[in-house]
């Protein structure tokens, strides 16, 4: 039987992961509106079973693991790539310190 202290350690990972990636929405439309203030464009979060989707003007920005708040950059609309580009648990300040509207960011260089 699973710890108690293990459930509630896993529920308060998803609840900071949760309140980072709606961070990571904010930085990436504060990026925008520094470059383009004039030009609309759209954040939203969408939560589906296993990742946080960041969609931005109808296509996708980033996925997030919804566990692990392991940051991905997307292969496709429904599909992210395989490497792990940063983690909102462990690093979050550091992907925050470097997010831009155009997800530059997620390319590993």
């Amino acid at each position: 039987m699973t710890q108690l202290s293990t459930l509630v350690n896993n529920i308060n990972d998803q609840q900071t992961v949760e309140e980072n990636v709606y961070k990571l929405a904010e930085y990436v439309e504060k990026d925008h509106n520094n470059r383009w203030e004039s030009l609309p464009y759209n954040v939203e979060v969408k939560k589906g079973r296993k990742y946080y989707k960041i969609i931005t003007n109808n296509s996708v920005h980033a996925f997030v693991d919804v566990n692990n708040g392991d940051v991905y950059k997307p292969a496709s609309w429904n599909k992210p790539a395989a490497i792990v580009r940063y983690n909102l648990l462990t690093n979050a300040q550091d992907c925050f310190n470097k997010v831009d509207c155009c997800g530059g960011y997620l390319y590993i260089r």
